[in-house]
């Protein structure tokens, strides 16, 4: 079964960058996505990437973060720039859409203002 492993988080002041990775155990050909969920709210989307590089983004983050994909390496980044307090999260990669695989525990983000 496909396993997803997200890194790459971390803390950082308010305006810093980090990228995360998300590995899977074997190669995807959906269209992949980004999630997050901060404390005490539900998982919200924040970007996908079709199998073609097409990429779309949440208004939240767009102009800040880039989605990327390397088929060969199955894995998918997150490179997210000019971090804000809001984006404090933990972020998880999926298909955009069911039926989902199962969740990776996730990759926590801070960032402190």
């Amino acid at each position: 079964q496909l396993q997803l492993v997200e890194s790459g988080g971390g803390l950082v002041q308010a305006g810093g960058s980090l990228r995360l990775s998300c590995a899977a155990s074997t190669r995807i050909f959906n269209t992949m996505a980004w999630y997050r969920r901060a404390a005490g709210r539900q998982r919200e989307w924040v970007a996908a990437i079709t199998s073609g590089g097409t990429t779309n983004y949440a208004d939240s983050v767009k102009g800040r973060f880039i989605m990327s994909r390397d088929s060969a390496k199955k894995t998918v980044y997150l490179q997210m720039n000019s971090l804000k307090p809001e984006d404090t999260a933990v972020y998880y990669c999926n298909a955009l859409n069911a039926p989902y695989y199962p969740w990776g525990q996730g990759t926590q983000v801070a960032v402190s203002s």
